[in-house]
């Protein structure tokens, strides 16, 4: 009986639970983890305490089947650099760079094994690949592994010279001869062209990589070394995804990874939460069919793993009292076997030392783990939250709206248990009081969801392509009825 229902969930979503988890031991078979320090044994322990210090020599690291690398399943996701007076190069545009911490992060890195290093010409308002190429190049080639992005995201890069020139830029900004990992970015998303057109996701896709030769030539420079592993990051319109693969086993085209979302709300869910997405279990089973490593983004779904509600806080607690509530997100996603290394943006040290204890080394989500995480994720679902991941790619909106924050605050505020429809419900004042105080704490009064006017500009941008026009005009509809009821 036990079998039938296991046959069915398989036929039914192409990967179950069992099959999950059997890469949990495939994953200890084909992790390289260096042998510690000499000390005190208690003290390299995973996750004893999350105060202590990150052990040396005790990094998880997965092969790559291609060049045979072994590269840390930790990889530093160069996104969310520290600026000057706190806070990151993602939000604030207008502070510079705090070079120093940057430097002083990436050595704490490398000197607890992390040697994967993510950026982009689009990170940090462009300033990303600059710093990263400084921070290092104050170390031997040998000790790292760059990773960028072709990020020809404006129309007027589309053309093949200037994605060509974008190409030599990333060389030059990141101070070296070639780069370990190359992507073809966000390939899936819609976009604008030069005439203001909205292109589909896959008429996007093609405009950037297909019709001006880019790909062509990407495969040309890895052939002369220039790039030692092509591949792409998916968002978006499967049919892009399914495309590519084809072309991969047509022999069209060879990828060499993929960078897609995978943690555990997005691997059963994402279509659910929102229909244009893709269940990270479909794109994860595709890849290992063709043995095509996966690079994953989003294991906490831009810090929403790291925020969950407070009794789901406590239900984590009382499993393991002293790892993170991150920490649970971080080991599912560095689970499967073909996972070769997950992104996380690093802003702050204390991000970087957590994540170190998490996979210093990796203990793999068990069995049981995973069905309680999948009681989690059901529970998430159920609250209805939008699927923003703080991303502000949407921004700015040329009307002043801050369109994150505004998501962020009425996601809090369902996950706290202040969104309440009837006055009939006993915590009806208190909770219509929190949020409208909240509200206006929390976005300034002429950035709230009221101006809106509905110009779509932000929607093409938008990572999970949650049509934020009429998401803003719900909220500003339910703000207008509490303002009216007392």
């Amino acid at each position: 009986m036990q079998d039938n229902k296991h046959n069915q969930e398989k036929q039914t979503t192409g990967m179950d639970r069992r099959d999950f988890l059997k890469v949990a031991g495939a994953a200890v078979a084909a992790t390289t983890v260096v042998a510690g320090c000499s000390g005190d044994d208690k003290a390299n322990q995973h996750s004893t305490s999350r105060k202590q210090e990150p052990p040396v020599g005790q990094m998880t690291y997965r092969e790559n089947p291609k060049t045979k690398d072994k590269v840390s399943i930790l990889g530093y996701g160069m996104m969310r650099l520290p600026v000057e007076g706190g806070g990151s190069g993602r939000e604030k545009s207008d502070a510079a760079i705090d070079q120093d911490m940057v430097n002083r992060q990436v050595d704490y890195a490398i000197e607890h094994g992390v040697n994967l290093f993510d950026t982009s010409p689009a990170y940090c308002q462009g300033r990303s690949e600059h710093a990263t190429g400084i921070a290092l190049k104050r170390h031997k080639r040998s000790e790292f592994f760059i990773s960028t992005k072709l990020s020809n995201f404006a129309p007027q890069t589309w053309g093949l010279k200037e994605s060509k020139e974008m190409f030599e830029n990333s060389l030059k900004e990141l101070q070296v001869d070639y780069v370990d990992y190359l992507m073809l970015h966000c390939c899936g998303l819609p976009a604008d062209d030069i005439n203001g057109k909205t292109l589909t996701g896959m008429e996007a896709f093609k405009a950037r990589f297909i019709d001006n030769g880019l790909t062509d030539w990407l495969v040309s420079q890895r052939e002369n070394g220039r790039i030692k592993n092509l591949g792409f990051s998916y968002h978006g319109d499967q049919a892009v995804f399914d495309l590519l693969l084809q072309w991969h086993d047509e022999g069209k085209y060879h990828f060499d990874f993929v960078l897609i979302e995978l943690n555990y709300l997005d691997w059963k869910h994402a279509r659910e939460i929102n229909p244009r997405n893709t269940d990270a279990e479909y794109l994860y089973a595709e890849l290992q069919k063709r043995n095509i490593p996966a690079l994953v983004m989003e294991p906490l779904l831009g810090g929403r793993l790291a925020n969950v509600p407070d009794y789901m806080v406590a239900k984590m607690k009382q499993r393991d009292p002293e790892s993170s509530v991150a920490s649970w997100a971080f080991r599912y996603a560095g689970t499967p076997a073909g996972v070769l290394s997950v992104l996380s943006g690093m802003t702050y040290m204390e991000h970087l030392k957590d994540n170190l204890l998490t996979y210093s080394p990796l203990k793999p989500i068990s069995e049981e783990e995973n069905t309680f995480l999948e009681g989690i994720a059901n529970e998430m679902v159920g609250l209805k939250t939008i699927q923003c991941n703080d991303c502000k790619y949407c921004m700015p909106c040329p009307y002043g709206i801050n369109i994150p924050a505004i998501f962020v605050h009425y996601n809090k505020c369902i996950n706290e248990g202040n969104l309440v429809n009837s006055m009939m419900n006993e915590r009806y004042a208190e909770a219509r009081r929190a949020f409208l105080v909240g509200y206006d704490r929390s976005v300034p009064r002429l950035r709230q969801a009221n101006h809106c006017i509905g110009c779509n500009q932000c929607v093409s941008h938008c990572p999970q392509q949650i049509d934020i026009p009429a998401e803003l005009h719900r909220i500003d509809d339910y703000v207008e009825k509490l303002k009216r009821e007392s």
